[in-house]
C-alpha cells in the first residue's frame, strides 16, 4: 500500500489521547510507533494539539516529523503541570513585565531600534540550561517568535519541543498563572 499523508482539523486535549500516544511513550529521538491496520483502524493526528507530531504517514506505523507542534494554551498548561519546562523567548523587558512562574527566559530576538534582531547565541544559551531530551514548551508574546525558536530547536536536535499557540497573551487571557 502506498503511504498516505494527511492532516485532521479535529481537536482534543492531552487527557483524551489514547495511552499509546501520550508523550511518556515517545522515544527519546522523537519517534513513536503504533501498529495500524488502515482498513480497520484509521488514525488521525490533530494539527496543533500534539507535542510530538503534526503530520502522520499511514504505512503500518505513525512517524513524528521534524516540525514543532503548536498547542492551545490550555494544553500547554496541562503539559506545564505535568513537568514540561516553560521556555520564554521574549525580550528581557517583556519577561520582567510578567511571566509564567518558573519560566526560563532566553530571548530569541532582541529589540534593535524600531525592529528586532535574532539572538545569535540563542541555541548556545538554551543548551547551557536545557537538555536535548528535556520536555519543553516554548512561548513568546503572541506566538510568532516561539514558533521560529521551536523550529530552530527541533532542527538542532531537541526532541521534546512544543510551541504555545497565542503565546503569553493567550496564556494571560485564559487566566492561567503568572507572576
Amino acid at each position: 500500500m502506498e503511504a498516505t499523508s494527511f492532516l485532521s482539523s479535529s481537536s482534543f486535549t492531552l487527557s483524551s489521547l489514547p495511552s499509546a500516544l501520550l508523550p511518556q511513550h515517545l522515544h527519546p529521538k522523537g519517534l513513536f510507533s503504533v501498529p495500524v491496520n488502515p482498513k480497520t483502524s484509521p488514525i488521525t493526528v490533530a494539527r496543533k494539539t500534539l507535542s510530538f507530531c503534526t503530520k502522520a504517514t499511514l504505512e503500518g506505523n505513525v512517524h513524528a516529523t521534524g516540525v514543532p507542534t503548536s498547542v492551545p494554551v490550555r494544553v500547554a498548561h496541562e503539559l506545564y503541570q505535568a513537568g514540561h519546562r516553560y521556555l520564554d523567548v521574549r525580550t528581557p523587558e517583556e519577561f520582567s513585565a510578567g511571566h509564567v512562574p518558573g519560566a526560563i527566559n532566553i530571548p530569541y530576538m532582541y529589540k534593535l531600534g524600531s525592529g528586532m534582531t535574532k539572538n545569535p547565541s540563542f541555541l548556545a544559551e538554551v543548551s547551557a540550561r536545557i537538555g536535548k531530551y528535556d520536555e519543553i514548551i516554548v512561548g513568546c508574546q503572541l506566538g510568532k517568535r516561539s514558533l521560529m525558536a521551536a523550529t530552530d530547536l527541533v532542527a538542532a536536535g531537541y526532541t521534546g519541543v512544543t510551541d504555545i499557540a497565542g503565546g503569553y497573551a493567550a496564556w494571560t487571557q485564559s487566566g492561567l498563572p503568572i507572576e
